[in-house]
Protein backbone atom coordinates (compact mmCIF):
# COMPACT_ATOMS: atom_id res chain seq x y z
CA UNK A 1 0.00 0.00 0.00
CA UNK A 2 1.39 3.15 -0.78
CA UNK A 3 1.71 6.70 1.40
CA UNK A 4 -1.54 8.70 1.61
CA UNK A 5 0.63 11.54 0.55
CA UNK A 6 3.30 11.59 -1.84
CA UNK A 7 5.41 14.80 -2.27
CA UNK A 8 6.26 14.48 -5.85
CA UNK A 9 2.82 14.43 -6.91
CA UNK A 10 2.71 18.02 -6.08
CA UNK A 11 5.23 18.21 -9.03
CA UNK A 12 2.72 16.98 -11.53
CA UNK A 13 0.10 19.26 -10.37
CA UNK A 14 2.43 21.85 -11.71
CA UNK A 15 1.11 22.37 -15.14
CA UNK A 16 -2.27 22.43 -14.10
CA UNK A 17 -1.80 25.61 -12.20
CA UNK A 18 -3.78 27.94 -14.53
CA UNK A 19 -6.72 25.87 -13.75
CA UNK A 20 -6.65 25.91 -10.63
CA UNK A 21 -6.06 29.79 -10.94
CA UNK A 22 -8.74 30.32 -13.19
CA UNK A 23 -11.17 28.35 -10.81
CA UNK A 24 -10.02 30.54 -8.40
CA UNK A 25 -11.26 33.33 -10.11
CA UNK A 26 -14.41 31.94 -11.16
CA UNK A 27 -15.44 30.69 -7.44
CA UNK A 28 -14.70 34.73 -6.45
CA UNK A 29 -16.99 36.20 -9.13
CA UNK A 30 -19.13 33.71 -8.06
CA UNK A 31 -19.29 34.75 -4.62
CA UNK A 32 -19.60 38.13 -5.33
CA UNK A 33 -22.20 37.82 -7.82
CA UNK A 34 -24.16 35.78 -5.97
CA UNK A 35 -24.06 38.29 -2.66
CA UNK A 36 -24.92 40.93 -4.99
CA UNK A 37 -28.34 39.71 -6.25
CA UNK A 38 -29.15 38.00 -2.90
CA UNK A 39 -28.79 41.23 -1.18
CA UNK A 40 -31.28 43.26 -3.59
CA UNK A 41 -33.15 39.64 -3.52
CA UNK A 42 -33.19 40.11 0.51
CA UNK A 43 -33.82 43.68 0.67
CA UNK A 44 -37.01 43.14 -0.93
CA UNK A 45 -38.41 39.87 0.84
CA UNK A 46 -37.76 41.84 3.83
CA UNK A 47 -39.89 44.75 3.30
CA UNK A 48 -42.39 42.22 1.50
CA UNK A 49 -42.35 40.49 5.21
CA UNK A 50 -42.63 43.84 6.91
CA UNK A 51 -45.22 45.19 4.57
CA UNK A 52 -48.52 46.59 5.74
CA UNK A 53 -50.43 45.90 2.81
CA UNK A 54 -54.04 44.13 3.46
CA UNK A 55 -56.29 44.22 0.47
CA UNK A 56 -58.95 42.86 2.32
CA UNK A 57 -59.35 44.99 5.26
CA UNK A 58 -62.49 46.45 4.41
CA UNK A 59 -64.13 43.10 5.22
CA UNK A 60 -63.21 43.38 8.75
CA UNK A 61 -66.20 46.13 9.35
CA UNK A 62 -69.29 45.40 9.42
CA UNK A 63 -72.17 47.10 8.20
CA UNK A 64 -71.89 50.18 11.20
CA UNK A 65 -68.01 50.44 10.61
CA UNK A 66 -67.24 48.19 13.69
CA UNK A 67 -64.62 45.62 13.77
CA UNK A 68 -66.23 42.31 13.74
CA UNK A 69 -66.13 40.44 16.59
CA UNK A 70 -64.48 37.28 14.72
CA UNK A 71 -65.54 34.62 11.71
CA UNK A 72 -63.63 34.06 8.39
CA UNK A 73 -64.42 37.57 7.01
CA UNK A 74 -62.16 39.17 10.58
CA UNK A 75 -59.59 36.50 9.28
CA UNK A 76 -59.08 37.41 6.07
CA UNK A 77 -59.13 41.43 6.22
CA UNK A 78 -55.72 40.43 8.07
CA UNK A 79 -54.33 38.84 5.30
CA UNK A 80 -51.37 40.36 3.90
CA UNK A 81 -50.40 38.91 0.54
CA UNK A 82 -46.77 40.00 0.00
CA UNK A 83 -45.66 38.63 3.74
CA UNK A 84 -47.15 35.29 2.80
CA UNK A 85 -45.58 35.00 -0.85
CA UNK A 86 -42.13 35.97 1.02
CA UNK A 87 -42.56 34.23 3.88
CA UNK A 88 -43.51 31.19 1.90
CA UNK A 89 -40.43 31.83 -0.60
CA UNK A 90 -37.84 31.85 2.77
CA UNK A 91 -39.33 29.03 4.44
CA UNK A 92 -39.42 26.56 1.06
CA UNK A 93 -35.75 27.70 0.21
CA UNK A 94 -34.43 27.13 3.76
CA UNK A 95 -36.15 24.12 4.30
CA UNK A 96 -34.58 22.41 1.21
CA UNK A 97 -31.05 21.01 -0.15
CA UNK A 98 -28.71 23.41 -2.21
CA UNK A 99 -28.09 21.12 -4.72
CA UNK A 100 -31.71 20.25 -5.36
CA UNK A 101 -32.35 24.11 -5.97
CA UNK A 102 -29.60 23.77 -8.02
CA UNK A 103 -30.44 21.21 -9.92
CA UNK A 104 -33.91 22.79 -10.74
CA UNK A 105 -33.00 26.20 -11.42
CA UNK A 106 -30.01 24.45 -13.78
CA UNK A 107 -32.08 21.27 -15.63
CA UNK A 108 -35.85 23.19 -15.32
CA UNK A 109 -35.91 27.11 -15.82
CA UNK A 110 -32.49 27.29 -17.67
CA UNK A 111 -33.89 24.73 -20.02
CA UNK A 112 -37.03 26.69 -20.85
CA UNK A 113 -34.93 30.40 -20.80
CA UNK A 114 -32.13 30.18 -23.46
CA UNK A 115 -28.91 32.28 -22.51
CA UNK A 116 -26.98 33.42 -25.30
CA UNK A 117 -23.47 31.07 -25.68
CA UNK A 118 -20.64 33.70 -24.81
CA UNK A 119 -17.80 33.99 -22.89
CA UNK A 120 -16.81 36.04 -19.86
CA UNK A 121 -13.31 37.01 -19.49
CA UNK A 122 -12.33 34.74 -22.06
CA UNK A 123 -12.23 31.50 -19.91
CA UNK A 124 -16.13 31.32 -18.16
CA UNK A 125 -19.27 30.03 -19.68
CA UNK A 126 -22.15 32.00 -19.54
CA UNK A 127 -24.84 28.70 -19.82
CA UNK A 128 -23.10 27.12 -16.86
CA UNK A 129 -22.03 30.51 -14.90
CA UNK A 130 -25.32 32.44 -15.35
CA UNK A 131 -27.57 29.49 -13.50
CA UNK A 132 -25.07 29.13 -11.19
CA UNK A 133 -25.27 32.74 -9.59
CA UNK A 134 -29.21 33.03 -10.12
CA UNK A 135 -29.72 29.78 -7.61
CA UNK A 136 -27.08 30.68 -5.25
CA UNK A 137 -28.24 33.86 -5.47
CA UNK A 138 -31.73 33.00 -4.61
CA UNK A 139 -30.51 30.82 -1.90
CA UNK A 140 -28.51 33.75 -0.24
CA UNK A 141 -31.39 35.70 -0.61
CA UNK A 142 -33.87 33.89 1.72
CA UNK A 143 -30.69 33.65 4.54
CA UNK A 144 -29.78 37.65 3.85
CA UNK A 145 -33.91 38.06 4.39
CA UNK A 146 -33.85 37.45 7.77
CA UNK A 147 -30.64 39.45 8.21
CA UNK A 148 -31.82 42.44 6.68
CA UNK A 149 -35.32 42.32 8.45
CA UNK A 150 -33.83 41.87 11.70
CA UNK A 151 -31.36 44.72 11.19
CA UNK A 152 -34.31 47.31 10.13
CA UNK A 153 -36.46 46.38 13.48
CA UNK A 154 -33.76 46.60 16.06
CA UNK A 155 -33.72 50.87 15.27
CA UNK A 156 -35.80 52.27 17.38
CA UNK A 157 -39.56 53.15 16.84
CA UNK A 158 -38.61 56.62 18.30
CA UNK A 159 -36.38 57.66 14.89
CA UNK A 160 -39.92 56.65 12.62
CA UNK A 161 -42.14 58.83 14.74
CA UNK A 162 -39.78 61.86 14.66
CA UNK A 163 -39.36 61.43 11.06
CA UNK A 164 -42.85 61.55 10.52
CA UNK A 165 -43.01 64.83 12.69
CA UNK A 166 -40.50 66.14 10.15
CA UNK A 167 -43.07 65.45 7.18
CA UNK A 168 -40.83 62.52 5.86
CA UNK A 169 -42.97 59.70 4.04
CA UNK A 170 -42.65 56.33 4.46
CA UNK A 171 -40.06 55.72 2.09
CA UNK A 172 -38.14 58.34 2.46
CA UNK A 173 -38.00 57.61 6.10
CA UNK A 174 -36.44 53.86 4.75
CA UNK A 175 -34.41 55.65 2.88
CA UNK A 176 -32.82 58.31 4.65
CA UNK A 177 -32.97 57.30 8.30
CA UNK A 178 -33.55 53.69 8.70
CA UNK A 179 -31.85 51.87 6.22
CA UNK A 180 -28.37 53.83 6.71
CA UNK A 181 -28.47 52.86 10.08
CA UNK A 182 -29.60 49.24 9.84
CA UNK A 183 -26.72 48.35 6.90
CA UNK A 184 -24.35 49.57 9.45
CA UNK A 185 -25.88 46.41 11.78
CA UNK A 186 -26.22 43.75 9.02
CA UNK A 187 -22.65 44.82 7.05
CA UNK A 188 -20.75 42.15 8.86
CA UNK A 189 -23.62 39.49 8.51
CA UNK A 190 -23.93 40.23 5.09
CA UNK A 191 -19.41 40.31 4.97
CA UNK A 192 -19.55 36.75 6.81
CA UNK A 193 -22.31 36.12 3.92
CA UNK A 194 -19.50 36.36 1.54
CA UNK A 195 -17.00 33.74 2.99
CA UNK A 196 -20.01 31.07 3.17
CA UNK A 197 -21.53 31.54 -0.34
CA UNK A 198 -17.29 31.09 -1.17
CA UNK A 199 -17.28 28.11 0.35
CA UNK A 200 -20.85 26.51 -0.45
CA UNK A 201 -19.89 27.97 -4.01
CA UNK A 202 -18.32 24.47 -4.79
CA UNK A 203 -21.74 22.67 -5.71
CA UNK A 204 -21.85 24.49 -8.62
CA UNK A 205 -19.31 22.35 -9.74
CA UNK A 206 -21.97 19.63 -10.08
CA UNK A 207 -23.67 22.27 -13.17
CA UNK A 208 -20.23 22.15 -14.93
CA UNK A 209 -19.34 25.64 -13.49
CA UNK A 210 -15.28 25.71 -13.67
CA UNK A 211 -14.70 26.56 -10.61
CA UNK A 212 -12.17 25.01 -7.94
CA UNK A 213 -13.87 21.76 -7.43
CA UNK A 214 -14.12 21.34 -11.47
CA UNK A 215 -10.03 21.93 -11.17
CA UNK A 216 -9.86 19.09 -8.97
CA UNK A 217 -12.11 16.72 -10.58
CA UNK A 218 -10.53 17.39 -14.27
CA UNK A 219 -6.83 17.34 -12.08
CA UNK A 220 -7.98 13.74 -10.94
CA UNK A 221 -8.96 12.77 -13.99
CA UNK A 222 -6.12 13.56 -16.27
CA UNK A 223 -3.64 12.02 -13.53
CA UNK A 224 -5.19 9.46 -11.42
CA UNK A 225 -4.04 11.51 -8.67
CA UNK A 226 -7.02 11.84 -5.55
CA UNK A 227 -5.51 13.51 -2.58
CA UNK A 228 -3.10 16.05 -3.73
CA UNK A 229 -5.68 18.12 -5.93
CA UNK A 230 -7.86 17.89 -2.79
CA UNK A 231 -5.31 19.80 -0.83
CA UNK A 232 -4.22 22.18 -3.10
CA UNK A 233 -8.35 22.93 -3.55
CA UNK A 234 -8.69 22.84 0.58
CA UNK A 235 -5.37 25.43 0.84
CA UNK A 236 -6.93 27.74 -1.62
CA UNK A 237 -10.27 28.01 0.36
CA UNK A 238 -8.91 28.40 3.50
CA UNK A 239 -6.33 31.30 1.76
CA UNK A 240 -9.74 32.89 0.21
CA UNK A 241 -11.87 32.58 3.83
CA UNK A 242 -9.48 33.14 6.25
CA UNK A 243 -7.96 36.44 5.83
CA UNK A 244 -11.74 37.10 4.92
CA UNK A 245 -12.72 36.50 8.38
CA UNK A 246 -10.27 38.11 9.71
CA UNK A 247 -10.46 41.63 8.01
CA UNK A 248 -14.31 41.48 8.48
CA UNK A 249 -13.82 40.68 12.17
CA UNK A 250 -11.33 43.77 12.78
CA UNK A 251 -13.69 46.58 10.32
CA UNK A 252 -17.01 44.76 12.98
CA UNK A 253 -14.17 45.36 16.53
CA UNK A 254 -13.65 48.89 14.71
CA UNK A 255 -17.07 50.11 14.06
CA UNK A 256 -18.58 48.22 17.85
CA UNK A 257 -15.55 51.14 18.86
CA UNK A 258 -17.14 53.62 16.57
CA UNK A 259 -20.47 53.04 18.47
CA UNK A 260 -19.62 53.31 21.96
CA UNK A 261 -18.12 56.88 21.68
Amino acid sequence: MGQLIQLENFARLKPYAGMFAEGLAITVLLALFTVLIGFILALLLALMRMSNFRPFRALGLNRDGHLRDGGFLLTLSKFNPLSFIATAYVEVIRSTPMMVQILIIYLGVFSVIQLPKFSIFGFIESQRFIPGVVALGMNSGAYLCEIIRAGIQSIDGGQTEAARSLGLSQTQNLRYIIFPQALKNILPAIANEFVVIIKESAITYTIGVQDIMSAVNAVKGATFIIVEPLLVATAIYFCLCFPTSKIIAYFERRMSRGDKR
